[in-house]
This record gives C-alpha cells, structure tokens and sequence, in this order.
C-alpha cells in the first residue's frame, strides 16, 4: 500500500510538473519579440522603438504619424488584451468574450450607442486626426501578426483576437467617459427620486455644503444648518444596507509657479486616482518625432488603445489631470406627450444571440424609474465628446499657447494644471462642457429644456498665476461660488482632501519633487478627528467593557498607518453610522435599483446635524434612545470586521491594522475568478499606506495609477513611478518592472534609461 501511495504521490508530481511546463511553454509562444528589424509598407520613413529597463517605449520617428504606428505597434505587443477589453466594455461587445455572464453588463453599456457615436465622430475628424488613427490601428494589428499565437487571455476564453479598428480609439477615450462621469448622471437621477418620494427639503438637507471647501479663488457656500426633515417610520427596517463608497475618481494635482522653486521653472504633481489592476491603465511612453523641421521629445504616460500621451511634458510645458466633477448630465421627465421609438440590437455570445431594446426620445436614451420615464442628456452623448485634439498639447511652447490648445480637446472634463518652463503655472477646465447654462441636479420638464446643450461650451474657466503662486485641485469644487451657478455639481468629492493638499502647499515658500512627494504621500487623517472623538465618546460610555478599545482608538496616530487598529476602528465607524442613519432613503431607493452612494460623501454635514441633534423622528423604532443607537452601531461594525478578517466575532482586535484591513491587492481580472492563477497573475500584495480624504488616496484596489512630479526643462529631475508593469505578459521582463519602487515609494525617473532591447521599422 505504502508503495502504490508512493507511485500516486510521483504520478501527480509529475503530471503537475508536465501540466506547469505546458502551460509556461504555449505562453511562451505569445510572448512578443523585442529586438529585431521589420520590413513594412504602413510608414514614411524609417522608425525605432526601443524598451529599456522597465520596458519603457521610446519611439523615434521622422513624422507623428509615424510615431503614431510605431506606438500602436507597442501597445499592441504589451497591452492588446487589455485595449480590446476597453473598446469592448464602451461598445457593449464583452459577451463575444465571456458569453451569457456578460450580457447583463453589455446591455448597460449599450444604452449610450458608442459604438455608432464612435463611427459618426470619425467622419468628422480633421483629415490628420484621421491618418494618425489609422495609422496606430495598422501598428496594432501589426504587432498581433507578428504574434501567431494568442496571448493565454484568449485561449482561456475560447476566443479570437479582431483586428484594431481606428473608431476603437474613440471607443478607449468613451470607456473614460463611463469611468469618470457615471457618478453624475447616476447622481442627479438619485437626487430625482428622492425630491419625488421625500420632497425637496429632503434633497437640501442630505447635500447641503459642508466646511471642507477648497476653491482656487477661496471663495465659499455659506454654511446654514438645514431643518432636519421628517421622515415616515415606517421606512426604518432591521435590515441596514450598505451604502458603497464612491471611489472619488480623479485624482490629485497641484503645482507652484517658478517664484517657489530654486530653479525658477514651474513644479508640477499629479496623481490620477483610478481603480488597479492588472495590467496597470498606463504606459510609459516617450515619443521622438520631427514635424514642419522642428524636434519634439514628449515624455509620459498613454493610455493603450489611444495615439496620445495623455499626462506628461514637452521639454516646455508639463500637464496633468483630475476629474472636475462639474454637472455635465440633465435627465429630463418624459410625459405622455413625448414621443419615443424603440431600437434593437443584437448581444452576440458565442453560443447564441440576444436582443437589446432600447426606448429614446428626442433628448436621448429612456430609463424607466418607479413608473415614470426619464431620458439622459449627458455630454458623452454629444458629437463634441471626443477628438484627438488632446495630441496639439505636445506642440505647446508656454502655458498661454497649452490653455488655448486645450479649450478644444474633447475628452471627459478635466482640472487641467499645466506649468511651462518660463516658470508659469495655470489651471483650466478643460474638456467637454455644453453650453447650457443651467445645470440642475433634479430632472426637468422638457419645455425647460436648454437647445444650447448641442454647443461645446468656450466660456470655460481658468486661473494663470495666481498671486499666492499655489494651484491645487483633488475633484472636489475648484470653481468659484458665482461659477458654481454655471457649471454646476456633478458629483465633486468632498472638499477635505483638496484642503489638506492646500494646507501643505501653504506650509512652505519653496518646493522641490521631494517635497511633492511627499504631499502625494500625507496620510494623515485630518478630516477623522471628529469622528475619533465622536467614537471616544460613545466607547466612555462602558469605559471597563471597552478598555481595549479605548486604548486603541487614543492611540490611533491620527493616520492611515499600517499598524493602526484605531484608525480602522473609527474609519468603520463612520461607516458604518452613515449606513445606518440613512438606511430608511437607501432602502427605498434599492427597491427602484437606485442607490446613495453617489452622493454618500455629501451626507457628511447632515450626519452630524442628526448625531448632535438627537432627534426621535430620525430614530429607529428598534433602538430605545440615540446613545443606544451609536452604541449599537458600533458592537455590530467591529463584530462584521472580526468575523471579516479573523473568522470570528470573539477574534484578537489586534488583527485589524490598518495595513491588513486596506490591503493594496492589484489582481488580474482572471486571476479574480480563477485564485490558482493568483501567483502568477497579480501583483505581491502590500500593507495600506493611504485612504479616502487624504492626499495619499488608497484602497483594496483602488488609488493613484500614477506619480508624477516634474519641472518642464529639468524631466532629469522628474519623477514616475507606476503600480505595475509595462507588458500584460506573465512571462515578460515587463509585467511587474516598476512596481516594488511604487510601493516602496521610490524616485523612480521620468525620463527612460539605458535602453536594452530595439526595433527598426524599414520602409518596404
């Protein structure tokens, strides 16, 4: 028996050994060739694309069109899965990939038709744009050629890969669009509901303007303390539903003018807040191209799928962006007088097909909700949305010629910083804005409707130089109050982040990319202290019973830091209590699909006007008295913590650190549904450093997809780190290069290095 259990145990070891090797062997084939020459028809003049170190493209080209295709050619050897997952998800089409699960998903995505707005703005580009998006797309599809056999994404799904079409570009830029914007059409359809179902007071007390506001112009809402509504008891249930946190996306930038640096050239920092997977959404890119005689070297990130750096510097001017959150959404309250057609479209899966209808209006796509139908206006819908204007910026000499450049690019509306040289520094709002010029958060009748919203809006705001010599953005508002009427609220963050950002820049009179660094790292967590009272408080009331716990919550470090437990004691807490306060709304809103969550962070002040106010109409009929419900609130958070992260509700508190509890876990998406793959797929998990309302924004899987300080005309000196790799590649040298410097918060430079592998495209 002995023997046979032996001979079992080798035959298994063996056979795992043989299945290992199969497995790195056919990966082996997909992986890209990175030296070499190629003969090629689709390009002018000779070019070169070399990697070095951290497999960062440098691109040299005697055109941009040639740039064009020799980075088209790079993405599509490092990150092809992955752009085809971005023109996939913006098109509806994920179900040719992933059959039946992914129908759901593709229908929503259908709704807003970019597959077709995609086809249509192409037409209309200028001839250049045009050529230049062609030409990446015949890079890309070169690059799979010369690849025969399919990366493991494909063969594990069955499928096969479609050559990159030029509208896919647009579609990458559209799929942005659904990460940066949804919040606010979701927002202001939130907000309609509850103005229906609990009248107008009710929406002015759950977004009423807090303390935390952080406006370049330092102009700011008056803070007056609502009625607190009443609300129906019978709402109040003993089930608390969650109410997710909106992940802020957008980011943190900041810059000073030349008056605050030794050298006299303009700082710039920019931080771009996005969820983290892999592989990471950027791509180390420097393009080298002459055009009209003249040298252009730009250096940054691309977003593969698109011919752009989107984030990076010139030599003489450096930008960068964060989500502005202005309002570009109106949702508009059908009657029976309205007319509306329905349109049908096939979900094709690899086993069978599936129909999409789809009911619009005149002013757009129709959703239905508790009966009454609603059609979106939203920016992405216009055929202003996207271009490829964004490629001019590389051109810009001085800040005065970048914020002229950018009045037309359309991309999802961004805070723009751009520093120059010269020692200038700017914001702008930059990107898609319509000319309407009243915005509402609550849907609107159509007679009110604005004919402007066809129009790219050109009275966009900026601010050059401002006197203070400090410009700082983190999605909340940046617009001045009176603006505020004009653009309008789509969502901002809460202004506590932007405020600590200010903070700092006005703790100092001269800046380095040190000091940058470390703002981008500041976890300290200012905007919980009331919350941490708030807890000491309600822990003092059973000071014996809770002796541990008051200990941990004291000595919390007033930080996101990886060995605290009281942080994530008072960070739960706060959650936890917002859930329950507001649970009757939450729980009427899901029964219509509808959710707070997109103006969870707005709730703040009205949080702490019913916890200070101690009213009964806002008390659940299952708790005796507002002590007991704080209380309470919080046995039941730390019990779901310890049962979360140690199995049991009688589990050591000392198991809940920070650094356990806010894991940074950056996983392939496959990875996700296939946990054997883990190993080889994601990257090594790491401690929490950061969290909401701080500079140092992090989450599970979630925060800054890049760092970035520089100082155009000194890029020696500039800074990039990356939470990943180049390639999508497993097995290539590229896959994790970079990382550990990120999360070892290291220098790690813009500019490329020793360059170790090259290609040269011949013209056939």
């Amino acid at each position: 028996m002995t023997k046979i259990i032996k001979w079992l145990s080798l035959f298994f070891i063996i056979g795992a050994l043989i299945a290992t090797a199969t497995v790195y062997g056919i990966l082996t084939l997909s992986l890209p060739e990175l030296s070499g020459k190629k003969q090629v028809s689709d390009i002018s003049s000779n070019t070169s694309l070399e990697r070095d170190a951290l497999g960062h493209a440098v691109i040299n080209a005697k055109s941009r069109k040639d740039a064009a295709f020799t980075l088209g050619y790079a993405h599509g050897q490092d990150r092809f899965f992955q752009m085809d997952l971005l023109r996939r998800n913006a098109a509806g089409e994920l179900s040719e990939l992933f059959g039946k699960a992914a129908v759901g998903l593709d229908k929503k995505m259908r709704f807003h038709q970019f597959r077709k707005r995609s086809k249509k703005i192409l037409k209309s580009l200028p001839p250049e744009h045009t050529e230049i998006l062609k030409r990446y797309a015949q890079g890309v599809n070169l690059a799979q050629s010369h690849t025969p056999y399919s990366s493991f994404e494909y063969l594990l799904t069955g499928a096969s890969r479609k050559p990159w079409l030029p509208e896919d570009s647009l579609l990458v830029i559209f799929s942005m669009y659904l990460d940066l914007q949804s919040k606010t059409f979701n927002r202001d359809l939130t907000l309609t509901y509850i103005a229906e179902q609990f009248g107008s007071e009710m929406v002015g007390f759950l977004t009423q303007p807090s303390q935390y506001q952080a406006a370049l112009d330092g102009s700011e809402f008056e803070l007056v303390e609502y009625a607190i509504p009443s609300i129906n008891k019978s709402l109040f249930t003993n089930v608390t539903h969650e109410i997710h946190e909106p992940k802020d996306i957008g980011s943190n930038n900041w810059a000073v003018t030349g008056r605050l640096t030794e050298s006299g050239n303009a700082l710039l920092a920019d931080d771009m807040h996005l969820g983290l997977a892999v592989p990471i959404i950027w791509y180390r890119t420097q393009l080298n191209y002459v055009e009209n005689d003249k040298n252009y070297q730009i250096t940054g990130v691309s977003l593969p799928g698109a011919p752009a750096v989107v984030v990076g510097t010139n030599g003489h001017v450096a930008w960068g962006f964060t989500n502005a959150y202005i309002d570009t959404a109106d949702w508009i309250a059908l009657d029976e007088t309205q007319e509306t057609k329905t349109i049908h479209e096939r979900i094709v899966t690899p086993d069978k097909e599936y129909m999409y209808s789809l009911e619009k209006s005149e002013f757009g796509p129709v959703k239905h909700i508790a009966g009454k139908k609603y059609a979106l206006k939203w920016v992405a819908h216009q055929d202003y949305a996207v271009d490829m204007e964004l490629m001019n910026l590389e051109r810009a000499t001085n800040v005065e010629e970048a914020l002229s450049i950018a009045k037309t690019i359309g991309i999802p509306v961004q805070n723009m910083l751009v520093t120059d040289s010269l020692g200038n520094a700017a914001w702008q709002a930059t990107g898609a804005i319509p000319a309407r010029t009243t915005p509402t958060e609550i849907a609107i009748k159509p007679e009110v409707f604005d004919t402007n919203w066809q129009y790219d809006a050109v009275d966009v705001p900026f601010m050059v130089n401002p006197e203070n010599n400090r410009l700082w953005s983190g999605n909340s508002r940046v617009v001045s109050v009176e603006q505020d009427k004009r653009y309008g609220n789509g969502g901002y963050a809460l202004g506590a982040r932007a405020k600590q950002i200010q903070q700092r820049l006005f703790e100092k009179e001269q800046f380095s990319e040190h000091d940058f660094y470390q703002i981008q790292l500041d976890n300290q967590a200012i905007f919980l202290k009331p919350w941490q009272a708030l807890l000491l408080k309600v822990l003092n009331l059973s000071p014996e019973k809770y002796a541990q716990d008051i200990k941990l919550v004291e000595n919390w470090g007033e930080c996101a830091c990886a060995d605290s437990v009281g942080y994530t004691l008072v960070r739960r807490y706060r959650s936890a209590l917002i859930n329950k306060l507001f649970s009757p709304i939450e729980t009427q809103l899901r029964a219509e699909g509808l959710t707070l969550a997109p103006i969870k962070n707005d709730l703040e002040p009205a949080a702490w006007q019913l916890i200070n106010s101690f009213t009964d109409q806002w008390l659940p009929p299952s708790v005796a008295s507002w002590p007991e419900l704080l209380s309470t609130t919080y046995i039941n958070m730390k019990s779901d913590l310890l049962n979360k992260h140690t199995g049991s509700d009688s589990g050591s508190l000392s198991q809940l650190t920070w650094g356990a509890v806010n894991e940074l876990n950056i996983q392939h998406p496959f990875s996700e549904q296939i946990p054997l793959l883990s190993k080889l797929l994601d990257m090594p998990k790491t401690p929490a450093f950061g969290d909401s309302f701080m500079p140092a924004v992090q989450g599970t899987s979630f925060g800054a997809s890049q760092r970035l300080f520089v100082q155009p005309g000194l890029e020696q000196k500039a800074i990039l780190t990356l939470p990943g790799g180049q390639s999508g590649h497993p097995l290539s040298p590229y896959y994790r290069a970079g990382y550990n410097d990120y999360i070892e918060q290291k220098n790690t430079p813009l500019l490329p290095g020793e360059i170790v592998h090259r290609i040269d495209f011949e013209k056939r």
